[in-house]
């Protein structure tokens, strides 16, 4: 997916902003193409483009990273569930990229070179890691977003240099804190999703209630068994069945169904999502992280079945905690759990107000403003820095009851009060020596020799000094 959108002319000369997703699922595509709508309603935007990553690497790296994960979601589900444990503590892997992922990565970075953004927004970690390791080498000084697409945050998000790093809740950014991120670079703005301005809600209270089913596109006897299972209800409901290009599942589903008359309707494909999400009065689906921020945003509860292992999990466990969901850990009772919401007075609205207040409908916009208004320099977590934030994910530890050699010190550049560089105090030992001035502050300087880390340090000094011969820089510690 490789999309250019030219603006005005008046808008010439203003920011060249580079979307980078990857196509593993809807969801990361979705997030892409919501920022680059909201990018069209910026006068400060001369050109955006959107490229998702896969498509332009390997078959073979595609098809394992992009079908492969849905193979094993299938399959193995207990699989993915322990990569996603392994992969969650930050910064786990440390080291340079692995060759084969940095020769698939070469098109992208080629991508970059030709379109020379101003700004790039990442929606998924591959490209985020890219990017850090491509600020640390000077190939770009874009001012880099990493946009996560699901309510909790997993490790492999966290890159080693970025501008702004954007969450969808604040519990997030809490973790984030607590692991020794400065709150200038970390904040929660929620998931985005596309405006739909022509949409206005039309629940009509006077009918029975509307449950709006996606049954995915796997065409699995799981999804089957949930409509069937609704059959069963008592309750007065419609529901609207909506299996994406599977036309086998379409089928299905029209078979199963056909005996109940009028009750449900079955779709395919439809640009209608928008709508229906409104119209709808409860959603019986899986809990993505794109899927539930239109649901929330819509103000539309949910049922969930057969989440994802790990992130798909945890975003049921958030939207639960908030009231905005149940879930149905076995098809058996669905058609129960749902009548027993819809019986009880007064419980459907109560969800329908707590997915209104988890709903942030504006968080592309927020994303964008954020991002072209915040920090010109880098935010660079040294090497060091990285091994005591994830010793201290490991062992539960905030980082400011840190102390001693490795406990994490901050570089604030004085003119712009932004977090530059996330260190350990034995790394601001090698710095003060050589950069120290007389009222204890430092001012890092290009072409003045420095033993800090050696190759690493020479690098971290020329992403943050940028075209600049000198930074001066408050410390924080």
């Amino acid at each position: 997916m490789r999309k250019t959108s030219a603006r005005a002319p008046h808008a010439a000369g203003g920011e060249r902003v580079l979307i980078l997703s990857a196509g593993v699922g809807a969801g990361h595509n979705s997030a892409a193409a919501a920022v680059q709508q909201e990018c069209a309603g910026r006068a400060d935007i001369a050109e955006v483009q959107v490229l998702d990553v896969l498509e332009v690497s390997s078959p073979l790296y595609r098809a394992l990273l992009g079908k492969g994960y849905f193979v094993l979601v299938e399959g193995l589900p207990w699989l993915v569930e322990w990569g996603y444990d392994m992969s969650d503590p930050p910064f786990r892997r440390r080291g340079p990229i692995d060759p084969w992922t940095r020769a698939n990565a070469v098109p992208v970075i080629n991508a970059i070179k030709r379109f020379r953004p101003t700004a790039i927004v990442c929606t998924h970690f591959l490209p985020a890691q890219l990017l850090a390791a491509l600020l640390l080498r000077g190939v770009t000084h874009a001012k880099t977003a990493v946009v996560t697409t699901d309510y909790d945050f997993q490790g492999l998000w966290l890159p080693g240099a970025f501008h702004s790093l954007f969450v969808a809740r604040e519990e997030a950014r809490v973790e984030l804190m607590a692991l020794g991120l400065p709150p200038d670079r970390v904040a929660a703005t929620g998931i985005p999703i596309a405006k739909h301005l022509d949409v206005v809600p039309s629940r009509d209270p006077n009918e029975p209630p509307m449950l709006l089913i996606s049954a995915g596109a796997s065409g699995s006897d799981y999804a089957v068994s949930v409509v069937r299972q609704t059959m069963h209800m008592r309750s007065a409901f419609t529901a609207t069945i909506v299996c994406g290009r599977n036309e086998a599942l379409r089928h299905r589903m029209e078979e199963l169904v056909a005996p109940a008359g009028d009750r449900y309707r079955v779709l395919g494909f439809t640009e209608d999502m928008p709508q229906l999400l409104r119209q709808a009065d409860l959603f019986v689906g899986k809990p993505g992280g794109l899927t539930a921020s239109e649901c929330m945003a819509a103000g539309l509860p949910m049922v969930l079945v057969n989440p994802i292992p790990g992130q798909e999990v945890r975003n049921g466990d958030y939207l639960m905690e908030q009231g905005a969901a149940v879930r149905c850990n076995t098809g058996a009772t669905i058609g129960w759990k749902i009548d027993e919401l819809l019986r009880e007075p007064g419980r459907l609205q109560q969800m329908q107000a707590a997915a209104r207040s988890v709903g942030r409908p504006g968080a592309a916009a927020d994303v964008l403003t954020g991002l072209l208004d915040g920090p010109s320099r880098p935010l660079i977590v040294t090497r060091a820095a990285q091994k005591t934030i994830l010793a201290e994910s490991g062992q539960r530890v905030v980082a400011t009851d840190l102390t001693g050699p490795s406990a994490l010190v901050r570089l604030i550049d004085s003119a712009e009060k932004s977090t530059v560089a996330l260190l350990q105090a034995a790394e601001l030992d090698d710095l003060r020596k050589r950069y120290k001035t007389a009222n204890g502050d430092l001012v890092l300087r290009r072409g003045q020799a420095h033993v800090w880390l050696g190759r690493e340090g020479r690098r971290l000094l020329s992403a943050l000094l940028l075209g600049d011969k000198a930074l001066p820089v408050r410390i924080e510690e």
